[in-house]
């Protein structure tokens, strides 16, 4: 990932919210999500950029350490606190704490599609020497409804599986492993140089202590063959763009014994044309005619959830805010669904026919706005510009 400054990858400044800066991955989300520039290389980095920089700065403690050290506080650089153990490439923060907002389950059947990615590399320590499966990313893209409701997803993706003529053992049927004979099953060796001694990762079998006597000829002795696959996940209701789902297991197969990797879906969600979402309530415009405005009587308006009734009051002005209760977002955690705020637009005809501009001038005389055009209140509130 590029040493860019997060905050303007983003497009806000230091001193944004969280919910000032969710709002802009949104944006950014969309803008730049591979579904919609296929094949555009730039526009999939910039994807991958946005979404690290937002995967940082959406978390308190992450986003401190990037105010003081910047992007060296995650590769243990530049005097940097480092990970456990010491170790320097990982960050200082258990690099899964990003993923557990939301959790997804394994199954099977759907539609949908993405980009598929390997997020973190494998090797963590497995049986008898193994090498654990690395993580995987699969971006997703839903609309608002979707997300409203709840759906379940199939994704299919190219990963390393476990070889089927081996059996994940990387040897040929009929052959095993032996002691590697270069370190003796030590997974070490060790080296003089002058009066100091030094060990290393052994070069035979790279630590793992034991060689396979004869490599698969359908793997070429790695254990691991890539395929394609299918997954069906759930993604639960109330979910936005940035929210990521975990699929246990579902990550590249191990070596040697290692465990599988785990699959992370992350989530966008699709611009609407109707509906504007701002945290859990959701904010829409609908025009309303001037005599509806006037006279005030019930409407009828559209939900993601279907259509709901909404009365408006004689003499609304244009621009007033209505609030219909828990017709928004569901809660992610089970809380109060959002509200739906409807603003109203009051629309003025354009032409009138003879009898509808003789009952306006009507009006207009009767009302006294055709010798005062102009409210008073207005003039009242104007005296102290002159």
């Amino acid at each position: 990932m590029a040493k860019e400054d997060y905050y303007e990858l983003l497009g806000v400044e230091k001193s944004a919210t969280a919910e000032e800066m969710k709002k802009a991955y949104r944006k950014k989300a969309v803008q730049f999500h591979p579904d919609k520039n296929p094949g555009n290389k730039e526009a999939e980095e910039m994807f991958k950029k946005v979404s690290h920089a937002y995967e940082v700065l959406s978390d308190a403690d992450k986003r401190a350490a990037y105010d003081r050290y910047g992007s060296a506080a995650f590769d243990g650089s530049a005097g940097a606190p480092r990970g456990p153990g010491g170790g320097g490439g990982g960050g200082f923060h258990d690099p899964f704490d990003i993923f557990r907002e939301v959790f997804g389950q394994q199954g099977g059947g759907g539609g949908g599609g993405g980009i598929f990615e390997e997020m973190f590399g494998g090797g963590g320590g497995g049986r008898d020497g193994g090498r654990d499966g690395a993580d995987l990313r699969y971006d997703l893209e839903i609309t608002l409804e979707e997300a409203a409701r709840g759906i379940e997803k199939e994704i299919s993706f190219r990963k390393n599986m476990a070889c089927e003529r081996c059996d994940g053992s990387g040897a040929e049927p009929g052959s095993r492993r032996v002691t590697c004979p270069t370190c003796r099953g030590a997974g070490q060796i060790r080296r003089s140089g002058g009066i100091i001694t030094f060990t290393q990762t052994c070069p035979t079998c790279a630590g793992a202590g034991t060689k396979v006597e004869k490599p698969c000829t359908a793997c070429r002795g790695d254990g691991r063959v890539a395929k394609s696959t299918k997954l069906n996940v759930r993604i639960p209701a109330g979910v936005d763009t940035g929210s990521r789902l975990r699929s246990t297991g579902n990550g590249e197969a191990g070596m040697a014994g290692g465990s599988a990797g785990d699959l992370y879906i992350v989530l966008s969600v699709k611009e609407h044309e109707l509906f504007e979402r701002q945290g859990e309530d959701l904010f829409c415009e609908i025009p309303i005619k001037f005599t509806l405005a006037t006279l005030g009587g019930p409407i009828e308006v559209p939900t993601l959830f279907g259509k709901g009734s909404l009365k408006i009051p004689a003499g609304t002005q244009s621009g007033t805010t209505f609030r219909l209760r828990e017709k928004g977002m569901p809660s992610l955690r089970g809380g109060k669904q959002g509200d739906q705020l409807v603003r109203v637009q009051v629309e003025v005809p354009q032409t009138l026919s003879g009898e509808q501009r003789k009952i306006l001038e009507e009006f207009a005389r009767v009302s006294g706005d055709a010798a005062e055009p102009t409210s008073k209140s207005f003039f009242e509130k104007a005296k102290k510009f002159f």
